[in-house]
């Protein structure tokens, strides 16, 4: 019987996890309250993890304190949505305790699970039961009820699991909406499958399961702002490249094998590749001088270059620190045309989000990093954002994040609008808040699946009119609930705004715009391309 784990075994554990929750992704999007096609909690959360393991992947140890750290630290850069980043706290909570241990047993592992807990409930504001906060405390306040009983794990952790299970179920009945939809708490649900994934790897079994997918975000653009994000932070000073030719006859793989591990002894950023014929090297380092002389014990040196990544740095610092300006604004957005009306309101930095894809708390981060402003306003535009946004507050440094609560693409809109450069940040803040009440919002639709919700029968394929809470009208045809839709929302509002998304001609589009301008005669009908994916339209009404 398997009393404690090991550092081997907890590396084991957590990608075991994290390839079960991978396969299983699309039937936790399928616990969605809301009939959406939004890829919403397993797709999070499954990400959220894969960066963890990806951060994992790069420790070589097996120690516990290293590999906890790295789970820790890759899930919250990775943490998407509000339940990645509910599970990054939870991981975050899990490996404080667990990083003190030299091994695990049963004892430890249930005070894990509890910090676990008591770290995710106190990263949100209002923690709601019946959500997967519920969850990890019934699993982790039943493991420490049951873990002087139970010192193996092979009887302990089926008993945890067993609990979390039973905490899922009762979901529904702690939250009416989820009880109406018929589904439990996908977030709960995205736990239990972590756990059985653990279980797993401790009982010797395997999950098949593709590799772990690599990070979304583009290497190309990363590299575009990485001297920005590093001003003043350089340890090697000088990066010095050059080729080795002519190689000399008593040269072999070896010896080049050397070199390269010589090189990052005293450098980073260090590629050494070529045969006997042609060797390339690339160094970051503060001794050039040491690192051609040891290239020459093996043959000539060819078409040195040095350059002096110190003083680049300072003519990009002064350029930086003069372009800087107090405030700048970042918006997440869906569609190619959204992503032009945002740029045309003067924002800073535009990243692609949404219900399809929910940006990082990283890929927040990066991108007010590349903004030149000592407080940037980040639109989230979708409330599944917001927490990943608030959450990307610890990971800049030298500028501030003003969060605007903006829970949809029109609210980022008049968000944008309400700027003004003359006023404080603090009047911007405020302005900006205060402009979100000026605008109803709707979103036309489809349903993925069949269900009952606020008194209409869906079917799947189905056009859902929504505005940002329920669903207020349903048919068939896309101009007709649009329609429907504007009737329900509409009460004052003199300006009614249409953005059809990618799955809308623009003829159809046009002709709708004179339908409801014919319908509304006092009211100004706009239309704008979107190009948002899954909505047929976001309407906006002032």
């Amino acid at each position: 019987m398997q009393k404690t784990i090991n550092g081997a075994m907890l590396r084991s554990m957590f990608m075991t996890a994290a390839k079960l929750l991978e396969i299983n992704k699309a039937s936790i999007d399928a616990l969605n309250v809301f009939p959406v096609p939004d890829g919403d909690t397993g797709t999070n959360m499954s990400m959220t993890v894969q960066s963890a393991i990806k951060e994992l992947s790069r420790v070589q140890s097996n120690k516990i304190p290293e590999i906890t750290e790295a789970i820790s630290k890759g899930a919250l850069r990775g943490a998407r949505g509000n339940s990645g980043v509910i599970t990054s706290q939870i991981f975050r909570g899990i490996c404080q305790t667990l990083e003190k241990a030299t091994e695990i047993d049963t004892k430890v592992f249930a005070n894990a699970l509890m910090n676990g807990a008591k770290i995710a409930y106190g990263a949100v504001s209002k923690p709601k039961e019946g959500t997967i906060l519920t969850v990890i405390r019934m699993a982790a306040e039943h493991a420490s009820s049951i873990y002087r009983k139970h010192k193996d794990f092979e009887t302990f952790l089926p008993e945890v699991i067993s609990a979390a299970n039973t905490a899922v179920e009762l979901t529904p009945t702690m939250l009416p909406v989820l009880k109406k939809a018929g589904v439990v708490d996908a977030g709960g649900k995205g736990l239990v499958l972590l756990l059985e994934g653990m279980n797993k790897a401790l009982n010797g079994e395997t999950v098949n399961a593709d590799e772990i997918l690599s990070d979304v975000s583009s290497t190309d653009t990363a590299m575009e702002h990485v001297d920005v994000m590093n001003l003043g932070t350089i340890e090697f000073a000088y990066c010095t490249e050059f080729f080795i030719v002519n190689l000399n006859k008593q040269t072999t793989m070896a010896d080049i094998e050397r070199l390269r591990e010589f090189l990052m002894t005293i450098g980073d950023c260090v590629i050494v590749i070529g045969d006997l014929e042609f060797v390339k090297v690339h160094v970051h380092t503060n001794q050039p001088g040491v690192a051609l002389t040891r290239a020459l014990e093996l043959g000539e040196l060819d078409k040195l270059k040095i350059e002096n990544m110190l003083e680049q740095n300072r003519a990009l610092m002064k350029k930086y620190e003069e372009e800087k300006k107090l405030m700048g604004m970042m918006a997440v957005s869906a569609g190619d045309g959204i992503t032009g009306i945002f740029k045309d309101l003067m924002v800073d930095g535009v990243i692609e989000g949404g219900q399809s894809m929910n940006p990082s708390a990283s890929d927040i981060a990066d991108e007010v990093a590349r903004i030149n402003a000592e407080n940037v306003f980040v639109f989230p535009n979708n409330k599944n954002i917001i927490l990943a946004a608030e959450q990307a507050k610890s990971l800049v440094n030298n500028k501030t994040i003003h969060v605007i609560p903006t829970t949809n693409i029109p609210q980022g809109f008049v968000a944008a609008l309400a700027f003004n450069p003359d006023l404080s940040v603090d009047e911007n803040k405020a302005n900006m808040i205060h402009a979100l009440d000026s605008v109803t919002v709707g979103q036309v639709t489809y349903a993925v699946r069949n269900t009952k919700l606020y008194g209409f029968d869906v079917k799947v394929g189905d056009v859902m009119g929504l505005d940002n809470k329920k669903i207020l009208a349903t048919g068939k045809d896309v101009s007709i609930v649009t329609l429907k839709l504007i009737e329900k929302l509409r009460s004052v509002e003199d300006i009614i705004t249409l953005y059809y998304g990618q799955d809308v001609k623009e003829e159809d589009a046009l002709e709708l715009q004179r339908i409801v301008s014919e319908k509304y005669p006092e009211c100004e009908v706009e239309l704008h391309y979107g190009g948002q994916p899954i909505y047929y339209y976001y309407i906006s009404l002032e």
